[in-house]
């Protein structure tokens, strides 16, 4: 009996490290499911009847290999619907010559429009980042609580 718990205990060592092979797991598994179990080794029974359990359990369900596929027809529909739309839209407004001018001076006068406006919209936008200057004085405020830390730090040595 002390020959085979020293065996096993050997065995149970490999089994830890990985080292174990089938015929070696099987001997531990028929150890650890038979009735004389020694009582420090109890604690790995759970285990060995766990696995011998696990090894015997099948799956039933059937696995498909194929998978059908369907065809949405709605959506290839609405993709037709949505070309045929833009292809009505895009090619109507390559036919227009839109944006040519006779007189340079009329287009000069658009084009100062148009820049006009832009330079307004900008300008309504750079207003408001102006606000961010007061956070950037804020901002360097902060720079002072961190040299009082320092300050602090060094005197308190932490």
């Amino acid at each position: 009996m002390i020959m085979v718990l020293n065996n096993i205990e050997k065995l149970l060592e490999k089994y830890d490290n990985g080292e174990t092979t089938l015929e070696e797991e099987h001997v531990l598994k028929n150890y650890f499911t038979s009735d004389n179990v020694a009582p420090h080794l109890e604690m790995y029974k759970p285990m060995f009847t766990y696995f011998l359990a696990n090894q015997q359990e099948k799956f039933t369900k059937d696995v498909p290999l194929k998978t059908k596929r369907k065809i949405d027809y709605k959506w290839i529909s609405v993709a037709a619907v949505v070309l045929l739309m833009l292809g009505f839209y895009f090619g109507s407004s390559f036919n227009n010559e839109l944006g040519t001018y006779d007189d340079p001076e009329l287009a000069f006068n658009d084009f100062s429009k148009s820049m006009e406006m832009i330079s307004q919209k900008l300008n309504k936008g750079t207003a408001t980042v102006g606000y961010l200057n007061e956070v950037n004085k804020g901002t360097s405020s902060l720079g002072y609580l961190n040299e009082i830390e320092n300050t602090t730090n060094i005197i308190f040595k932490k």
